[in-house]
């Protein structure tokens, strides 16, 4: 049976189809990469931006790079489940927004579908748009945040075994639309900004469930001295913690990804052209 959010990859090799039998967990097959950036470029990018009237923040800036980077590297968007390999239908990046910045506010999951045309401009629009929404109650909430609320207060004799049933469906990929709807473990992946309560980058553990093979944390953006050419500079550095399915693809290839997210760090301009436009880097 085929799945309706992703299609299947079949031309995999005998060593990742062997990994896909070895390790059947998504939670026992994560690797972890911890790197310290120079967002320097960025940060005078997105200042001058705001100085001539765009909204943009960092956390726009920082969410556009990651989908170009997406869309430079398709094996970032697959998944394992059931022991295939599927590549999601679209690219999605999501996260969680509190309603309020208050401890017992509420907190809500958003996904933006980032469009093969879109950039820095667009991809700020869409989530400046979900997040006043839903801090407004603009819109009801809906599919998985709606279902949430229902499900998280029947009594355990209900719920346990309901949710048994919702991750066999999910493991199976018959999991009801309804419940995929603003689910976040339904992205291409997840990105959480902790750097805007003054944390530096952690690592954000991953699920079985869902089809999400990725969690980056990204920390708070700081001042570092460094050494360049033997003399002290200061730049703008930000560390990003990521937590990865490596079964989906080889260290190599994360590397390389991970390289190629640093280019565009270091040519913001890039963040205003097409999200699918095609870069290959010399190294």
């Amino acid at each position: 049976m085929g799945r309706k959010d992703a299609r299947r990859v079949k031309n995999i090799n005998g060593m990742e189809q062997l990994m896909l039998d070895i390790k059947p967990s998504r939670a026992d097959s994560d690797v972890f990469l911890k790197q310290d950036y120079d967002v320097t470029k960025l940060v005078n990018f997105v200042d001058k931006a705001k100085k001539e009237g765009k909204e943009y923040t960092y956390f726009h800036a920082f969410v556009t790079a990651i989908a170009k980077t997406i869309y430079n590297r398709p094996k970032l968007n697959r998944f394992i489940a059931n022991r295939h390999v599927y590549e999601h239908n679209d690219v999605v990046i999501s996260f969680v927004a509190k309603v309020s910045f208050e401890d017992q506010a509420e907190e809500v999951m958003l996904l933006i579908p980032i469009e093969v045309d879109d950039n820095i401009e667009s991809i700020c629009e869409k989530i400046k748009t979900k997040v006043k929404n839903i801090r407004e109650k603009k819109v009801e909430k809906e599919g998985a945040n709606s279902a949430i609320d229902t499900l998280g207060k029947l009594p355990n004799i209900i719920r346990v075994p309901l949710v048994g049933l919702l991750k066999w469906m999910d493991k199976k990929g018959i999991l009801p639309a309804s419940l995929m709807k603003d689910n976040l473990y339904y992205s291409s992946t997840i990105v959480t900004d902790i750097g805007t309560f003054g944390c530096s980058a952690i690592y954000h553990n991953i699920t079985d469930f869902g089809a999400c093979s990725s969690i980056l944390a990204i920390g708070e953006i700081r001042d570092k001295e460094i050494l360049e050419k033997g003399k002290s500079k200061k730049i703008k550095a930000v560390d990003l913690g990521l937590n990865f399915d490596e079964r989906i693809a080889d260290g190599f290839y994360l590397i390389k990804s991970a390289k190629l997210l640093e280019y565009f760090f270091d040519n913001p301009e890039t963040l205003e052209e097409p999200v699918s436009k095609q870069y290959k880097l010399d190294k």
